[in-house]
């Protein structure tokens, strides 16, 4: 008895600290994701060790509600369990009486709660590879719970899942019980039915999502070919500034031949700002190298007609977070049946050189340092955005410019 009343005692302790774990965790979420003026938390410290990077990734969240909130819930359980005894001797609490063997589930939910946490783990190191040391602290937390609740001398964690299977079972047999879990289940499921679908509590997913078509696409389907993409005889002109080596600048390109598409009043002027100290007299340092060169190549090929070809094809075969390959450009640009010769002289003569010098110059005066960046009349964005988002902009500097 007096071991039981020990164990209890640990497991509220650290079931306490981790239930104002993740109020803090839940506090960092929605800063992250709701609060555009909010400072950087306490647990960012670095590219590597960064809360608040984490919370903004889609993995951040299940079934649209966040992490955080599923761990003050498992803490908020385990203190139920840890009363059940006493709870379930007023007559509006009597349903507690199912809970006969609380250490058991307190066990099982401690050693799930961990084995969960590994996973995340493993996706926060390898996929995201940030780490969140408040979140690492719960998994430490939810072991020591599992841990201090088995009771090792009559079967231990066999016995723990055994004991609450059964436990559960016998549970259902009373009717009113199991009428009682359907509804809770039907109400639970309905809940993460409507977070699922509005993804009210996780902004970040909604936002990823608007860039799948984008993202997901093996090509684009939008491509076209020649030198001039959208109405020729358009009134409203979207200026785009891009970098064949910029590695979101893909996805904001095929955007950009989407809008094309779809805007008929509208024309795409391409304008070239290569990150690249080869041509970039702006920057202090190398940073996306061999930019400068497909740029030369791009225009070269807009003297044979095929600008929006090479534009499309270079952002589709050439992946940004690769070493920059020009015999692998080369080989793009001679399967789209361009005249090499001539290409490769266009590329390397003074004129081009002197126009991609223009083109960056232009952008630094207008404040332009960064790719993608779009431009419609005096209005400048930076980065890149959903496509609903930037088609409603465009439709809107469209409608102030009639």
């Amino acid at each position: 008895m007096e071991n039981t009343r020990m164990k209890k005692i640990w497991i509220f302790i650290i079931a306490l600290i981790g239930f104002v774990t993740t109020i803090e965790l839940a506090k960092v979420y929605y800063d992250a994701n709701f609060n555009p003026y909010a400072l950087a938390s306490f647990c960012t410290v670095n590219e590597f060790i960064d809360c608040d990077g984490i919370a903004r990734t889609t993995e951040s969240q299940f079934f649209g509600i966040p992490l955080a909130y599923w761990g003050m819930f498992l803490y908020a359980f385990i203190f139920l369990m840890l009363i059940a005894d006493k709870l379930k001797n007023f007559k509006l609490l009597k349903f507690m009486e199912v809970f006969k063997n609380p250490l058991d589930y307190i066990a099982c939910l401690g050693i799930i709660a961990f084995t969960i946490s590994m996973i995340l783990l493993c996706l926060s190191l390898f996929e995201i590879q940030k780490l969140c040391i408040l979140c690492a602290f719960t998994y430490i937390l939810n072991l020591l719970i599992g841990l201090i609740a088995l009771d090792y001398k009559n079967g231990g964690l066999v016995k723990a899942f055994k004991q609450s299977v059964t436990d559960f079972l016998d549970a259902i047999k009373n009717k009113a019980y199991l009428i009682a879990f359907i509804v809770v289940m039907l109400l639970a499921g309905a809940g993460l039915a409507y977070t699922t679908v509005t993804l009210k509590f996780a902004p970040q997913v909604k936002h990823a999502r608007m860039f799948d078509e984008f993202v997901k696409a093996k090509k684009n389907k939008y491509a076209i070919t020649g030198n001039i993409l959208g109405n020729p005889e358009g009134k409203i002109i979207l200026y785009t500034y891009t970098d064949y080596r910029c590695p979101i600048c893909k996805v904001n390109n095929m955007m950009i031949y989407k809008l094309a598409k779809e805007l008929k009043n509208v024309r795409i002027e391409h304008r070239n700002l290569p990150l690249d100290t080869e041509c970039n007299k702006y920057l202090t340092q190398p940073f996306h190298d061999g930019s400068c060169t497909m740029a030369r190549y791009a225009l070269a090929a807009k003297k044979q007609g095929k600008f929006w070809d090479i534009d499309n094809a270079f952002f589709q075969n050439i992946p940004a977070n690769e070493p920059f390959d020009e015999k692998k450009m080369l080989k793009i640009a001679e399967d789209l049946g361009l005249n090499m010769e001539q290409l490769k002289k266009d590329a390397d003569s003074l004129e081009i050189r002197q126009e991609i010098q223009k083109e960056i110059d232009e952008a630094y005066k207008q404040g332009i340092n960064g790719t993608p960046s779009m431009k419609v009349g005096n209005d400048i964005h930076t980065g890149i955005r959903a496509y609903p988002d930037l088609k409603k902009w465009v439709i809107e500097k469209s409608e102030q410019q009639k």
